[in-house]
């Protein structure tokens, strides 16, 4: 199959608040999707960003008692920080307050859509949720309420700019239908249709600048009105890309939104409507292509109640990605959203389930596993050993160390030599349950990301620690080891067999894994390279996080790479891979981990 090009994007949250773990799932999912398709050679481009213009933002800097400028900037920044925080491979990040490109890139958008006679003024009456900035129907609330904020609408009556959404209704509903406009899942696709065959009424696209508190972005040629700000947010999806500039300015445009093969958006099913309704309609009336698909995933809950920005559930500590990556890694927040949110349904989460998921998988399995292997050719081969050719469709490549994106992976060797399969010894009888894992995880793992099944494919990678732990279990290479001590050149000839198979492994799970946890990918990497036949000292990749732990900092992986001591708990983390110089004096906070097994 030959490469594509690739355009992803994530929704941009209103900056009100700090960030919460369920926006984290999102760009967590949107950057495994990126390294992966950057791992099978496609053109690759990961937009992220904040929606500053909304009227949350301003009442809440009035809350404050600060400017809504200060509390956006600020708020911003969070969000941002995120990158780093999360070990996200974003290409671009907009915020739609000050991105240069942005304001223009609106008005562009709004004046197309005037040219093909879609926004006329009128007056209007209607019940407005300030938590989504969106007018509902008495047949849509709950109770009186908002069916997502649990709060009753203020009833507003001004004159609007409106969009005239019901023209392109049968349009909608014949993409969405024909799968041109790709939803998934499918459930979210009927309700699509469902909420069409309704019929759809013409919307507001315009506030008061008066309601606004003059917030926002004027519309062109009529100073009384602020652009409503889904209008305004969802655009960031083409003003990043100068849409609409003249050539060539819009070279980003042409490339990524014109020309790409695909266009996907990530979303949660809050702002499904926006996004599958209202935005390709907008996208139809200004003459512009739409997304091919968009993939809407559920709510992450804490306590049973949805965790947002607006209804915090439990402390911040609780729900905050930021604190999280700080106190427990990256790689354990990282794999806790991939490995045990599914791709229907809402997902409970606890601190404890986090912990108890990145213990049992990433220290007790994984981590486990890369220690045992490593110390086992220490202790019998002196660290001298001979990796098994690798399976085909896999790779002994870190894709990692040539991301540029990826700040600390550069740290470590990350980079494995491949000196050919013809120079590499063949893989042992016995090793061929261990082999096959390997051999089908690849496509495993493209099959489930093809359907946005995030789970499924962190699933499929760690069948290659589960079979290499039973392979190990099944083998015992430590009795091989006593017994080629004891002069027995056959065992000592099986065990060079078992350990190289072994070895292999390890190595093809660094890369396999790299999408998911590249922060880990490298660690392993680091500890299984063997480079001029000989593996590094052991180290532990990943220790099990101690909940009852207090105080101690997370263990110098680099260091431990290089063969140096474990610098007593409390010294600076400046050479973890995970961080780049600025953040890892902010993960310098204590995180909970024990030493190594």
């Amino acid at each position: 199959m030959s490469a594509q090009r690739v355009y992803l994007s994530t929704t941009i949250p209103y900056v009100n608040s700090r960030p919460h773990l369920g926006y984290a799932l999102e760009l967590v999912q949107a950057d495994v999707l990126a390294r992966h398709h950057r791992r099978i050679g496609d053109e690759v481009r990961l937009q992220s960003g904040t929606d500053d213009n909304s009227l949350k933002n301003v009442l809440a800097a009035e809350r404050e008692g600060i400017s809504t400028r200060e509390l956006v900037n600020r708020n911003a920044s969070a969000f941002a920080a995120l990158r780093d925080d999360l070990s996200l491979s974003v290409d671009d990040f907009i915020r739609t307050s000050s991105d240069p490109r942005h304001r223009p890139g609106v008005e562009r958008l709004w004046r197309a859509c005037a040219a093909n006679g879609d926004l006329y003024r009128k007056a209007y009456q209607g019940l407005y949720c300030v938590g989504c900035e969106q007018f509902y129907t008495e047949a849509e609330l709950a109770d009186g309420k908002c069916p997502d904020h649990g709060t009753s609408p203020e009833l507003v009556a001004e004159e609007n700019w409106f969009f005239r959404l019901s023209r392109y209704a049968d349009t909608l509903a014949e993409l969405i239908s024909t799968g041109e406009l790709r939803i998934e899942p499918a459930s979210r696709r009927n309700e699509v249709l469902g909420f069409i065959a309704g019929g759809l009424e013409d919307f507001s696209v315009s506030r008061s600048v008066e309601r606004a508190r003059g917030w926002g972005i004027g519309v062109p040629g009529d100073p009384s009105q602020v652009i409503y700000v889904w209008w305004d947010a969802l655009g960031n999806y083409i003003t990043a890309l100068n849409a609409g500039a003249p050539a060539p300015r819009d070279a980003d445009y042409q490339r990524w939104w014109a020309n790409a093969d695909r266009r996907v958006h990530l979303l949660g099913k809050g702002v499904l409507r926006f996004h599958a309704v209202y935005w390709p309609a907008i996208l139809l009336s200004a003459g512009q292509p739409l997304p091919t698909e968009i993939f809407v995933h559920d709510y992450l809950t804490a306590g049973g109640r949805r965790i947002s920005k607006s209804a915090p559930t439990g402390t911040a500590d609780s729900t905050d990605p930021a604190r999280l990556s700080h106190r427990y890694g990256a790689d354990a927040v990282r794999w806790w959203l991939l490995r045990e949110v599914p791709r229907v349904g809402d997902t409970d989460f606890t601190v404890a389930k986090l912990i108890a998921r990145a213990n049992e998988d990433l220290a007790n399995g994984l981590g486990n596993l890369v220690s045992r292997v490593v110390s086992l050719v220490h202790s019998y081969s002196g660290g001298e050993v001979r990796p098994c050719g690798r399976p085909d469709g896999t790779s002994r490549w870190l894709a990692a160390a040539a991301d540029a994106r990826d700040h600390g992976a550069a740290a470590i060797p990350a980079v494995l030599p491949d000196p050919g399969t013809g120079a590499l010894p063949d893989w042992p009888d016995d090793a061929a349950a261990l082999r096959e894992a390997i051999e089908r995880t690849p496509a495993a793992v493209a099959t489930a990301l093809a359907r946005f099944d995030f789970r499924a494919a962190a699933s499929a990678v760690f069948q290659i620690v589960e079979q290499a732990n039973r392979y190990v279990e099944a083998t015992e290479p430590w009795h091989l080891g006593r017994a080629a001590r004891a002069g027995d050149v056959a065992a000592g000839e099986r065990l060079g067999c078992v350990l190289g198979a072994l070895v292999t492994a390890c190595q093809v799970l660094a890369a396999e894994i790299w999408p998911f946890l590249p922060d880990l990918a490298a660690r392993i990497a680091a500890a299984c390279g063997d480079s001029g036949g000989r593996l590094p000292r052991p180290f532990a990749v990943f220790p099990r996080i101690e909940p009852a732990g207090a105080g101690l900092a997370r263990p110098q992986y680099a260091a431990l790479a290089a063969g140096q001591p474990r610098r007593r708990a409390g010294a600076r983390a400046a050479s973890l891979p995970s961080r780049p110089p600025a953040q890892a004096a902010r993960s310098d906070k204590a995180i909970e981990v024990a030493r190594a097994e």
